[in-house]
């Protein structure tokens, strides 16, 4: 089957390689413009522009789709189906209905759970046991088209952001290779279950130690590797990148630290969290105890002020 591809991240690239490795006939591979990243800021491609140019796969750059040149060069195509992952650009409507079997979506979440931007996030914030992958036949809502085919997968207490995004990278690229090959039969999504994944700032990943001690450990777990969760240590920067809830805290002010000695405990609004890999401003990620080797925290030591 001769098939476009539509994706720009780590996440896309998968899918790309799953689509290759199943032997489909690639057209041709969308992705985003090279972007500025980095210190220097120099012009970076995505991981999709990479893995297709290492299989040789004709690249395009559209800065959208809207333009009769982009729509003709689709068209000209001669695909059956337009796979999109992760994309990030809006597809037309005219751009919908230019593949024979439309364009088809690999989500990241249980749809109609988490339509929109950050999925695997929103799902590890709000506690979920489990999320999965839809395979979608797009329409021109966000994420409201036919289910075609869903996969669930369990979110464990030591999941990441990052953890939850490989698996659900693996298991999209083996779902949409199945659906191109069987073409099952769509069916609506109902709109009453749909929840919303709005794209994740910065300024959200702050850690407020009043929230109880999961709410927290949720919040590490989630913004892990992207933007990392934050507090302040000594008036800088501090990111924590592993934590885990560890009981009753002993009371205190919140965000102080129960115990500096082996290991960093801290009072939060409910309970006590315990962290176990922190990040100073300017420096590398370390377990705590190499933490505490170069930044001393007494019992009493606030976070957060």
């Amino acid at each position: 089957m001769r098939v476009i591809f539509a994706g720009t991240p780590d996440f896309a690239a998968t899918i790309l390689d799953g689509l290759i490795d199943a032997g489909f006939d690639i057209a041709m591979v969308l992705t985003q413009p090279d972007r500025a990243a980095g210190r220097g800021m120099q012009l970076r491609a995505s991981s999709v522009k990479g893995r297709a140019q290492a299989h040789h796969l004709k690249v395009l750059q559209p800065e959208n789709l809207k333009t009769a040149e982009i729509q003709y060069e689709l068209r000209a195509a001669c695909a059956e189906a337009m796979v999109v992952a992760a994309y990030g650009l809006i597809l037309p409507a005219a751009v919908l209905q230019i593949p024979v079997r439309g364009c088809i979506n690999v989500h990241a979440s249980l749809l109609p759970r988490w339509r929109g931007a950050a999925p695997i996030q929103r799902a590890l914030l709000a506690g979920d046991s489990e999320t999965g992958v839809t395979i979608m036949q797009m329409d021109a809502g966000l994420d409201t088209g036919a289910i075609l085919l869903q996969e669930s997968v369990p979110i464990t207490s030591d999941d990441t952001a990052q953890t939850v995004h490989d698996k659900l990278a693996r298991t999209g690229a083996r779902c949409i290779v199945q659906v191109l090959n069987q073409a099952p039969d769509p069916r609506p999504q109902d709109g009453s279950h749909a929840t919303y994944a709005e794209k994740i700032s910065k300024a959200e990943a702050r850690i407020d130690w009043t929230n109880p001690a999961e709410v927290i450990s949720r919040q590490v777990r989630a913004y892990n590797p992207m933007p990392g969760a934050t507090t302040t240590f000594c008036e800088k920067t501090l990111k924590i990148w592993r934590a885990y809830p560890a009981g009753k805290s002993s009371g205190g002010a919140t965000g102080s630290v129960i115990t500096g000695g082996g290991e960093i405990v801290i009072t939060t609004g409910n309970g006590a969290l315990v962290l176990t890999e922190l990040q100073a401003a300017g420096g590398k990620r370390l377990t705590a105890t190499e933490f505490l080797a170069g930044h001393p925290m007494p019992p009493g030591t606030r976070l957060g002020i």
